[in-house]
């Protein structure tokens, strides 16, 4: 395994989130993509939004987004955990073991962010999502 990293998701409010943490912990923002960005379809309220960041500081390290337009936020679902690996072997049998029991929500796939990508919900409720990068 590669990294496992909080997946934040705040609800409308990630671009404040990210400038907070980032004076709290003297850290920066090394990624970010918005939703007018992405190659699919998505609300005109919400272009502006946060699709995806990752946030670096000493000892600290999440990724963040405003979460999915149209999305009722749901108590307990904002934070995800994801599991970055350089394997597509390893992450399929990783994603399939935590799969046992519990729900897939979205299938291992390719993504157009260039990643092999997937999200499910383990047995004991919590939230997993895995990402493997395309060979450039």
């Amino acid at each position: 395994m590669k990294t496992l990293l909080p997946y934040i998701n705040f609800h409308g409010q990630c671009e404040q989130a990210l400038a907070f943490y980032r004076q709290c912990f003297n850290g920066e923002i090394v990624a970010l993509m918005r939703f007018g960005d992405a190659d699919f379809p998505s609300p005109d309220e919400a272009k502006n939004k946060i699709l995806h960041s990752e946030f670096k500081a000493e000892g600290v390290h999440f990724m963040a987004s405003d979460g999915m337009p149209g999305r009722t936020p749901v108590l307990g679902e904002n934070i995800t955990l994801n599991f970055m690996l350089d394997s597509e072997a390893e992450q399929t049998a990783i994603f399939e073991a935590l799969a046992q029991g519990g729900q897939i929500s979205e299938p291992l796939h390719d993504a157009f962010w260039g990643a092999r990508f997937g999200m499910l919900v383990d047995r004991f409720g919590i939230r997993w999502m895995s990402n493997c990068p395309k060979p450039s």
